[in-house]
């Protein structure tokens, strides 16, 4: 029978340097995997000042690179989730909600009123495809849309 450790080492000593080494390959693939993202397409967020009470809107672009390109075909869509003081038109946007689609780009529009003064986040996720001539890539990644509210002016 063969043996799957070395003679008066104890199993424990084998077992933990497995596990690191499984550790250290996933931290590795794991940051792999965010450069190719990063070179596939890039996520735009625009930065936004609201007043309090007044409709605002501020936007997600999922822009293709590199011979990539959005998924024309494939479900797309942005789930979201306000902080306090802010309330969202829509908590899931689709395909049907793109402000903007083309084969290098997809953008949502994200419609909000601020209830209250001060600096906030629209939490979300994106689901989206993106293709080369041979291949697909299915993508879900968290966004944080960053907003601040005023109050509004006072009257003089």
């Amino acid at each position: 029978m063969p043996r799957c450790r070395a003679p008066g080492r104890p199993l424990h000593s084998w077992v933990m340097k497995s596990m690191l080494l499984a550790g250290l390959v996933a931290a590795l693939l794991g940051s792999a995997t965010r450069a190719r993202a990063e070179e596939i397409y890039e996520l735009k967020k625009s930065d936004v000042k609201a007043t309090v009470g007044a409709k605002a809107t501020t936007s997600l672009t999922i822009a293709a690179k590199s011979g990539w390109h959005v998924n024309e075909e494939a479900p797309l869509s942005l789930k979201l989730q306000p902080d306090p003081g802010i309330t969202i038109d829509k908590a899931k946007l689709g395909r049907a909600d793109l402000a903007q689609s083309t084969k290098d780009l997809a953008r949502f529009d994200v419609a909000f009123t601020g209830t209250e003064p001060g600096k906030k986040t629209i939490n979300g996720e994106a689901s989206f495809v993106m293709c080369q001539a041979s291949t697909c890539k299915p993508v879900k990644e968290k966004v944080a849309l960053a907003v601040e509210v005023v109050a509004p002016a006072k009257k003089k």
